[in-house]
């Protein structure tokens, strides 16, 4: 299986260990979106040259892996980037990290899902934030696009679950993103 190329969407402060670990896995193309100094850049400038830095990053992508922690779906740039990377034809999954360690050997409280917050259109090309359908075409985007969750309680086996699993997860997100209208 090749090794694609994604975006890994997350929330910077609070995850950035976790990310690291999953990133550092070997499973997927080693183009790394940014470097954490880059990033730290990048978030002091205008909201749109950051959206203009997420639309270069997401061009040369083909999934969007949301890395859900404690407060990631509450984060103004994770919500740009699912609505974006769906919009865009790309492949969306999500994948709890809440169970891999921090820096400080500390896990974090499971979040939200960061797809419930979001309806698809099975007609045409189109995402919504809202809370109710729009139309009898819409349909809740956690109900199409996956979010894992190991189940497991010690970060080692997170790890290894999510290594083991993300490629295959990658590539059903985009076949599923497949299905529907670009």
């Amino acid at each position: 299986m090749a090794k694609r190329q994604v975006f890994f969407s997350f929330h910077y402060n609070n995850d950035n260990w976790r990310v690291a670990q999953v990133r550092n896995m070997g499973v997927v193309e080693d183009q790394e979106t940014f470097s954490d100094n880059s990033w730290e850049k990048v978030r002091l400038r205008s909201d749109a040259a950051i959206k203009n830095w997420i639309d270069n990053q997401l061009s040369m992508r083909s999934c969007v892996v949301v890395l859900i922690g404690s407060e990631t779906a509450s984060r103004k740039w994770v919500q740009y980037e699912i609505e974006q990377g769906w919009k865009r034809g790309k492949g969306v999954v999500g994948i709890y990290i809440h169970n891999l360690k921090d820096r400080f050997g500390c896990q974090d409280d499971k979040g939200k899902n960061p797809f419930d917050d979001f309806y698809i259109d099975k007609a045409i090309n189109g995402i919504w934030k809202r809370t109710t359908p729009l139309d009898a075409d819409s349909v809740k985007m956690q109900d199409v696009c996956k979010a894992y969750d190991s189940g497991f309680c010690y970060s080692e086996n997170v790890y290894n679950y999510i290594k083991n699993h993300i490629q295959d997860w990658i590539e059903e997100a985009i076949e599923i993103r497949n299905r529907y209208p670009k």
